[in-house]
């Protein structure tokens, strides 16, 4: 059936307040000028997109969360050249306008057109493309991919390889370039080097692999879920810590492991207390410490300042710092050239209608990732 300028009815999940979230028919409009109507095979539940559930992201509802995910184009706006109906993409959380001073900049990947502080929950022209029942449907970060459909601006569109495994290579669109790249673009982890993971969930088990891969020699894997450590040992954990368990603060454990701090330290969780924790697991002279997990927007770091001038480093990680257009399709290519394996980061797939069982193993820490297929 030709869909192409025509509104879709599909199945997508609407959470309508929070911890509300309900599968529901909704109205998908046809893309408008610089837009791309993907029908989606696939999407991760990712940290983020809890956050949004529960409220702790300032997110207008309702609206259509998620946001790691891997589709066919159906039909594009006026003005896209980039990709044509037929091509398989992943959705970006943050986009390459290519225009910004974050987009020109050759350090920068936090694109001024982003979604995601603040949140508008709207298209760029500042309208939305979801209704169910006649009432507005949000956006969530503008790519929404609970939903066998959804419209994306073109520049928040990943072109891939028309070889890619579509039932998994969803990862690849978040939580493998925020993890893994963390590793090895952000941080450049070194050979022979000791690291500290906090957070052993999708993207800290990303990270895990990528501290392997660029040669750590300790991998210290710090999480109240016990029954993570025997992945985050396949993965390449060498030491694993409950911070629950231990009779002192999990910072000084890790600091009389190593006798001299983490030369990296990374927090995947998004809670202040393990950001601080990371912090002084670091070496105080030239210690890194990377924060990637998403906290409140009002919540503050509170830091000794006098530790600062040691010469250690904190820094913040978006999406492994990559140029999110120009990078994440050759990470796809590496996945099939075997030279990055994220097979071992999916733990379950379920069809779409199982969301609430997918949400329940996440919130009872059972997967890496769930892949929720369409």
């Amino acid at each position: 059936m030709d869909t192409q300028g025509k509104t879709i009815t599909c199945r997508a999940a609407i959470a309508w307040g929070k911890n509300s979230i309900s599968i529901q028919e909704v109205q998908v409009e046809p893309p408008k000028t610089g837009e791309v109507r993907i029908k989606l095979i696939s999407s991760g539940i990712c940290g983020s997109d809890d956050h949004v559930l529960k409220g702790e992201l300032p997110m207008k509802f309702p609206l259509v969360p998620g946001h790691e995910g891997a589709g066919i184009v159906e039909s594009i706006g006026n003005g896209v050249s980039s990709v044509k109906p037929g091509d398989k993409v992943l959705t970006l959380i943050i986009p390459q306008c290519g225009e910004c001073s974050s987009c020109l900049h050759p350090k920068g990947n936090f694109c001024d057109k982003q979604d995601v502080l603040p949140c508008s929950g709207l298209m760029l022209d500042g309208t939305s493309r979801f209704s169910c029942k006649g009432e507005k449907i949000y956006h969530s970060f503008r790519v929404s991919t609970f939903t066998e459909y959804t419209v994306v601006p073109e520049i928040a569109v990943a072109k891939i390889d028309a070889a890619s495994p579509m039932d998994k290579v969803c990862l690849i669109s978040c939580g493998v370039p925020t993890g893994y790249g963390a590793a090895v673009q952000s941080a450049k982890v070194t050979p022979g080097s000791t690291c500290v993971v906090y957070g052993l969930g999708g993207v800290g088990s990303a990270i895990v692999m990528g501290c392997k891969a660029s040669g750590a020699s300790r991998i210290i894997g710090v999480d109240i879920n016990e029954e993570k450590f025997p992945r985050a040992r396949a993965l390449g954990v060498t030491d694993c810590l409950n911070p629950r368990a231990l009779q002192k603060p999990v910072h000084e454990v890790v600091m009389e492991m190593t006798g001299i701090g983490a030369d990296f330290a990374f927090e995947a969780i998004g809670h202040i207390e393990t950001m601080t924790a990371a912090w002084n697991s670091c070496n105080n002279s030239y210690g890194v410490c990377l924060i990637i997990g998403m906290v409140s927007p009002d919540s503050k770091l509170c830091l000794e300042a006098i530790k600062i001038i040691t010469g250690k480093t904190l820094k913040g990680v978006c999406l492994g710092d990559y140029k999110t257009r120009d990078c994440i399709p050759q990470i796809v290519s590496d996945y099939l050239q075997n030279k990055i394996n994220i097979d071992p980061l999916v733990t379950h797939q379920l069809p779409f209608n199982q969301l609430h069982k997918a949400l329940e193993l996440y919130h009872a820490g059972k997967t890496i990732r769930c892949v929720l297929l369409f």
